[in-house]
């Protein structure tokens, strides 16, 4: 365990708790409530959804203004999960993506890194750094209620070239791209944001199926990935993938050998909230090597999810040296996306001719493949 830099000030362990928050909005205006935990805590991001958005020009300003809210030397990453299809929080004027499985299926990796290009042009225009995109899972379940034509394919082949290339064509653009949902959410059969699924598969099919996309993507270069909030008892009999050091530290940094920024799932969906204690899952997330916590909307929760990992390094040494650890890999990635990144677009880049006729083409070759 790395404890180079060590530091105990209560002002460092403050910093470092916000930092390893992600948090989202209860309306399309920022609260005083929630202006004053920001101001407070610091956050390390904002994620916005539908909810926060009533136009390009609106949730620019609005994340101009959250940006706004922290220290220069601690500028926010302003998240949003754009995927196209069902998952898509940026509608009209901007480009009304199919879902990825049309863009899979037109079977052109250039094509698909067209799309992830356009996509990031768009994001990047209203204001966001990082995509919670693309989808590395592998439709393998006809019954999964949650993934299905999210994913690029039902194959794992071809899951990770669809995905290595959006990758390319996202962060080509300045925006940081995410895989998930780590190990792999695509053979569950239940959703995750209302219990808690279980993938009963061995090692060698988890490692043949669900492991490559994954590894794409880092060869890719991702800039994060997203863990699952999904038990796989072959790893780990105990804890979901979030909570799991033998399935976040042993299988994605031993195994596949990433360096970079981790992300929980959203902390309030029932897979985990109230199923266990916060503090455990906190401290158990943390151990297995997460860097940073999804609070989508919650106030209070983030407020204890804060004062939390606060307490933690507080009380453990080796929670406070993996907070330094988590940090560092945080402010790697702003430092690689943020510096010398590509002009921001304007708004008239919204769903402009040329994206058009991209979705276009995924709406009519991706249905009749």
């Amino acid at each position: 365990m790395n404890t180079v830099g060590l530091t105990t000030t209560t002002a460092d362990r403050k910093r470092r708790a916000g930092q390893r928050m992600v948090v989202g909005l209860a309306g399309a205006r920022i609260s005083e409530e929630e202006r004053a935990f920001i101001r407070e805590a610091r956050p390390g991001g904002f994620v916005l959804f539908a909810r926060n958005i009533e136009s390009p020009e609106q949730v620019r300003e609005l994340n101009r203004e959250l940006f706004c809210l922290l220290p220069n030397d601690l500028p926010p990453v302003r998240c949003v999960d754009q995927e196209g299809g069902l998952v898509q929080r940026v509608k009209a004027p901007a480009t009304v993506w199919p879902p990825m499985r049309f863009v899979g299926n037109v079977g052109d990796v250039r094509f698909t890194e067209q799309v992830g290009a356009a996509l990031a042009r768009e994001i990047r225009a209203c204001g966001f750094d990082l995509d919670f995109a693309p989808v590395c899972d592998v439709d393998s379940n006809p019954k999964n209620p949650v993934i299905g034509q999210r994913a690029f394919a039902g194959r794992s082949h071809d899951v990770s070239k669809h995905v290595s290339a959006c990758i390319k064509g996202m962060q080509d653009e300045g925006l940081i791209a995410c895989a998930k949902h780590f190990p792999g959410h695509g053979d569950t059969s239940v959703d995750s944001h209302l219990e808690l699924p279980i993938v009963e598969k061995e090692t060698p099919d988890l490692e043949q199926c669900e492991l490559p996309p994954f590894a794409a993507a880092i060869s890719a270069g991702v800039g994060s990935v997203m863990t699952a909030h999904v038990v796989y008892p072959t790893w780990d009999e105990d804890y979901p993938a979030t909570m799991s050091r033998r399935i976040i530290y042993g299988q994605l940094r031993e195994r596949l050998r990433y360096g970079g920024v981790v992300f929980s799932d959203d902390m309030e969906m029932k897979a985990v909230r109230g199923r266990y204690p916060l503090e455990l899952q906190l401290r158990l997330a943390t151990e297995a090597t997460v860097d940073s916590f999804l609070f989508c909307k919650e106030l209070p929760l983030a407020v204890e999810g804060y004062e939390t990992l606060i307490r933690q390094q507080e009380d453990h040494k080796g929670q406070e040296s993996l907070a330094i650890n988590a940090e560092k890999r945080w402010n790697a990635m702003r430092e690689r996306f943020f510096i010398g990144a590509p002009p921001v677009p304007g708004l008239e880049v919204l769903g402009n001719s040329e994206h058009q006729l991209l979705a276009a083409r995924a709406r009519i070759e991706g249905a009749q493949s």
